[in-house]
């Protein structure tokens, strides 16, 4: 008669473990536990082997060794179809084990060296290592579909298998990266590990002088990266599929952190059809920029990554209406973003306005959902948190067709300190141009390079972006403000290489312009805002986005 299958089960979280022992003894199946699963399943009622009563070694060194034998591992890796494998199964008395279903001690939840799981992950790498022969369960979610197809087949199919054992190694990836991570800088006393150094990259001075252009930030030295990670290890999961991709024939979905809550799990959607990739990449934009527009309510609109419409006023239907009336052709089917809770006033403005194909705010006042649906039933009405908290750490993205390559920088400072700016010019800013001139360098910081933006009473009304050189850029912004920005401001991401940059801000007739400075040539720009009366301020700081 063949001996009954086993499965071992050694739990931290034991939802659903009874249910499962219990089915799998319905079909006859022999258990075996560690200590406190088979405490649970004795009081359930079940017969259980404890693992020590099965090895006949006794848990030591306060449980760091319970399931580290030979006849638990021997019993799991073994090769069903190797003849020596059987031979030393029977050799050394030991049994074939068929189901592994173990998950691990919460770490991420709690992290310290007593957290740090060892039998657990062994056990489940080697069933995972044999899921030819084996089967691993590490998710709670899966005891359900595993017993009904162990009782409707009477085992598990190798399909079935070789995906337990793919979520396994993912299981044990993740908790290895959270260890890993921990040890880099979180646990106390552990600095992490020095940055990696290349000894072939060459020494400070001998960077050849032609490899650095006009634009570069002028620096004697190169930084040493200490505050980049010598590595990165990600793991993520994927949170939503979307409708496609940038375009209608890619797929696209939303990945988060794994074991993360990402801002956009957050976000509710009231209406309209399900979000595409840009949709995503917009909103997020959008957001950004409402929320960084400084004090009152703020409206912005963005296409295409870029803003085409940003205005703070003293109450949101105005702020809206201004920046709907920066770009009116570039705002249909546009995302729209809001800082403030979107009341009747703002609907009426938002009906009467062009179609957009997102609208996003921490609110909506009653009714206010069920109009904008009524009228607009293909936009996606998007609720969410009123803020996000912090920056990341570092910002990354692929670099090279293979995908192996990535960059990485840390975060663009988008916070505006004016007090560190310097006035460089005769003519100096009054208190309205000043606040045009924080308004425009923070709309232009959020704008694809080259960019400028001209603002009066703090909405933008000519945004030029994306540009190859920054006299187009400002002649693009000029042509759009159309002399509504006349007495205001004019940012520039970069610093002004030659003075001919200066005309077509003169010439939309601003009072003062913002820009980094850093130029070999800013003597020559400088004296030309002073030719044209034009206040000059410089910000040390430039804000190219790519």
């Amino acid at each position: 008669m063949d001996a009954p299958p086993r499965a071992l089960m050694a739990l931290y979280d034991k939802t659903g473990a009874v249910e499962l022992a219990a089915g799998l003894h319905e079909l006859g199946w022999e258990l075996i536990a560690s200590v406190g699963t088979a405490r649970v399943l004795g009081e359930a009622g079940l017969p259980v082997t404890d693992v020590a009563d099965y090895t006949g070694s006794p848990a030591m060194l306060g449980h760091r060794v319970v399931t580290l034998h030979p006849r638990i591992h021997g019993g799991i890796l073994a090769d069903r179809d190797d003849p020596s494998h059987r031979a030393d199964l029977e050799a050394n008395g030991i049994d074939p084990i068929d189901l592994v279903v173990s998950n691990l001690y919460p770490f991420e939840a709690s992290p310290g060296i007593e957290m740090i799981d060892i039998g657990g992950p062994t056990m489940v790498r080697a069933a995972a290592k044999n899921h030819a022969h084996v089967g691993v369960v590490v998710d709670p979610a899966d005891y359900e579909p595993v017993l009904a197809e162990i009782r409707s087949d009477g085992n598990l199919s190798a399909a079935t298998r070789r995906g337990l054992a793919r979520k396994a190694f993912a299981h044990t990836a993740a908790y290895e990266s959270a260890i890993l991570s921990w040890l880099d800088g979180d646990e106390p006393g552990h600095a992490g590990p020095a940055p990696a150094v290349d000894d072939n990259q060459p020494a400070e001075e001998d960077v050849p002088a032609e490899k650095v252009s006009a634009e570069d930030v002028r620096a004697d030295d190169v930084p040493d990266g200490a505050d980049l990670p010598a590595a990165i290890r990600l793991e993520l999961e994927r949170a939503e599929v979307l409708r496609y991709g940038e375009n209608p024939h890619q797929q696209g979905a939303r990945y988060r952190a794994r074991g993360a809550a990402g801002f956009f799990d957050g976000v509710v959607q009231h209406g309209g059809p399900a979000l595409s990739y840009l949709n995503l990449m917009d909103a997020e934009a959008a957001w950004r920029l409402a929320h960084g527009l400084g004090d009152g309510p703020a409206a912005v609109i963005v296409k295409h990554a870029n803003p085409c419409g940003a205005a703070v006023a003293g109450d949101l239907a105005t702020a809206y209406s201004r920046a709907f009336d920066c770009d009116p052709r570039s705002a249909f089917g546009g995302v729209v973003a809001v800082n403030s809770v979107i009341d009747e006033a703002t609907t009426d403005a938002m009906v009467a306005a062009a179609q957009a194909d997102v609208v996003i705010a921490p609110g909506y006042a009653d009714g206010v959902i069920e109009r904008l649906a009524a009228r607009r039933a293909n936009t996606r009405l998007l609720e969410a948190p009123w803020h996000r908290s912090g920056e990341p750490e570092w910002e990354l993205r692929t670099l090279g067709g293979s995908g192996d390559d990535f960059l990485v920088q840390t975060p663009r400072a988008l916070e505006v300190d004016p007090s560190a700016w310097q006035l460089v010019t005769a003519r100096e800013p009054s208190g309205s141009e000043w606040a045009d001139a924080v308004f425009a360098w923070r709309v232009c910081a959020h704008t694809s390079s080259n960019a400028v933006v001209l603002a009066r009473d703090r909405t933008a009304w000519g945004i030029g972006a994306g540009q190859q050189n920054r006299v187009e850029a400002g002649e693009l912004a000029a042509a759009k403000a159309a002399g509504r920005a006349a007495g205001g401001a004019c940012a520039s991401d970069g610093f002004y290489p030659f003075p001919d940059g200066i005309g077509a801000a003169a010439d939309a007739g601003v009072a003062v312009v913002v820009q980094p400075g850093g130029s070999v040539n800013d003597a020559a720009v400088i004296a030309a805002a002073n030719e044209r009366n034009l206040a000059m301020l410089l910000t040390g700081e430039r804000q190219f986005r790519h």
